[in-house]
């Protein structure tokens, strides 16, 4: 070729631009659909990523063994590959899931690796093209690794910024698939304008087809994404969405008045026995605790923790930590949701803000319940933070609380397990009254032992004393918790106080003296184990003990 179209190199710098954008976005999407499946977001995003890489390194390897015939329509053909296997892969993944899931695995990886080897194999290939064209080296250079960084990086952004927080999945791959293809297009269709390319007819109706099925694909991907996921639930999805943190689904069987939450594809309550959940998280710390006038909670983002609490006449404030604001939106509208919690968010006014802790310190909103007569009612305040827990207990500045209920997710990633950590019960020992309880759901002392012998040793190991007690709740097993404090008070004292209780102050709906009772008997060598961890930010010991030797694996 004598001579090089004039807006060649600007094309297909803009190629590599939405190349590097849409392709680590594509992974991106790979890995979070991993982790809603499989958990562990570190494992899953350090897996998928690392497996693009080394499909990116193959694919340069396959080029040196090409020929420089028909760059042009290997260009074409990775375009239109990448576009149709990023679009569809979310979809492809779901299916696989939940209609072949003894070879789920084959299928993830068959598009983790094909797109991660596509990536790879256009960025020479392009660095060919431009080659040809007589484009300088220098200049061959800077628009292929240049643009492609830069895209890499905008794409980041607006994943995390955009298209997480307004999107399904299944919708951002057609999005990111679909501008990739487009640039693409354009660039192709300079080739055709240029003559420079052979077969004209064929190329356009591969062009025309391709965006017609991406088109087609984005306009019912959500019918199909709802139809899929369902495959993953026994019960009807009655509602769902993602945040910028979880993906959050609720289920109803009608026929057995089952209400379900699950997070991240993780039962997080069902309607017929949170009951036994939350009286034994909850009724327990409060007896026992000899002031109960602040109260703090981490998690309970669901209001069912919440709804118990307000039932004490004598607390004069409960300060609730949730760091996923869309989960309080969802559980003071939700009409499954907020007649479970008995509208615990709505019987006050609550503040939903984000503070800055260092600047304005601690700030409760000040609020008032209508009584039946003509005066309001005064109830306690309730703060509603939509921060991580220990950032919220880091910063908090010369407050203490009375009793601190901690309702977390089970330790199932690394962001989850520093909350079990013993720097963060360090902290949260700081703000605790002096002969104050906290109470900890603890995951299975059956299903998951290291795990649960873990958390309790951890909080041994930052200072509190610990009282291991267990329920069983049918939809999950036999489940464990813990009291802590750090008063000179011994178990077999708190043992004591707990058989001197003849009744509870407040209306339970499940838990009785005696079954409170009943929880602190563990059988011989339940407690028991070789080695226990210590889990710790630095190490967390705890998610292996969880991922690696629970139920999950079974």
């Amino acid at each position: 070729m004598s001579h090089t179209p004039r807006f060649l190199p600007l094309l297909l710098a803009f190629c590599m631009f939405s190349t590097g954008a849409s392709g680590l976005v594509n992974e991106y999407v790979l890995a979070t659909i991993t982790t809603y499946i499989l958990g562990n977001s570190i494992e899953q995003f350090s897996i998928v990523i690392a497996s693009m890489m080394l499909m990116m390194g193959v694919s340069g390897f396959v080029q040196s063994k090409m020929s420089d015939r028909f760059l042009l329509q290997k260009f074409i053909g990775v375009e239109v590959l990448m576009a149709l296997l990023g679009a569809f892969a979310p979809l492809a993944i779901y299916a696989a899931f939940g209609y072949m899931n003894e070879h789920f695995t084959l299928v993830l990886f068959f598009f983790i690796l094909s797109i991660g080897f596509l990536i790879g194999f256009e960025i020479p290939l392009v660095m060919r093209i431009i080659d040809a064209q007589n484009i300088q080296l220098k200049t061959n250079l800077t628009i292929v690794y240049a643009m492609d960084y830069i895209g890499a990086f905008v794409g980041a952004i607006i994943w995390v910024k955009f298209l997480l927080l307004n999107f399904p999945l299944t919708e951002i791959s057609f999005i990111v698939a679909g501008f990739n293809f487009f640039i693409a297009a354009i660039a192709i269709l300079y080739f055709l304008k240029q003559r420079i390319i052979q077969s004209p007819v064929i190329i356009l109706l591969i062009i025309i087809s391709t965006a017609c099925v991406l088109i087609a694909g984005y306009f019912n991907n959500r019918e199909l994404n709802n139809l899929l996921e369902q495959r993953f639930y026994d019960d009807p999805i009655v509602f769902k969405t993602t945040s910028k943190y979880q993906h959050i689904v609720i289920t109803e069987n009608k026929k057995t008045d089952d209400t379900r939450l699950y997070i991240n594809g993780n039962t997080q309550f069902s309607s017929l026995d949170e009951v036994r959940y939350h009286d034994f998280l909850v009724h327990p710390a409060m007896s026992l605790s000899p002031r109960r006038s602040n109260i703090l909670v981490l998690g309970g983002g669901d209001g069912l923790a919440l709804r118990e609490l307000n039932k004490y006449k004598d607390i004069q404030s409960i300060t609730l930590v949730d760091l996923d604001p869309e989960m309080i939106k969802i559980a003071s509208t939700n009409s499954s949701l907020v007649k479970l919690n008995n509208n615990a968010f709505a019987n006050a006014k609550v503040s939903l803000t984000q503070p800055d802790l260092h600047n304005e310190g601690f700030k409760q909103a000040v609020y008032q319940r209508s009584g039946s007569g003509e005066s309001p009612e005064k109830v306690a305040s309730i703060s509603v933070y939509n921060l991580d827990a220990e950032h919220f207990l880091r910063n908090v500045k010369d407050v203490t609380f009375d009793v601190i209920i901690i309702d977390l997710p089970d330790p199932s990633s690394v962001e989850l397990s520093k909350l079990y950590s013993k720097q963060f019960y360090k902290s949260l020992r700081r703000h605790l009254t002096p002969g104050g309880f906290v109470a900890i759901q603890s995951t299975s002392p059956f299903h998951a032992k290291p795990a649960y012998l873990a958390i309790g040793a951890t909080l041994s190991a930052s200072g509190f004393t610990v009282l291991p007690y267990r329920q069983n709740i049918p939809s999950f097993g036999d489940w464990g918790f813990y009291l802590a404090w750090y008063s000179d008070t011994t178990p077999n004292n708190v043992r004591s106080q707990i058989k001197n209780i003849s009744e509870f102050d407040v209306e339970t709906q499940f838990i009785t003296p005696e079954l409170l009772v009943a929880s602190l008997a563990f059988g011989k060598g339940e407690l028991d184990a070789k080695e226990i961890c210590i889990n710790t930010m630095m190490k967390p010991c705890l998610l292996q003990a969880y991922t690696r030797q629970s139920w999950l694996v079974e």
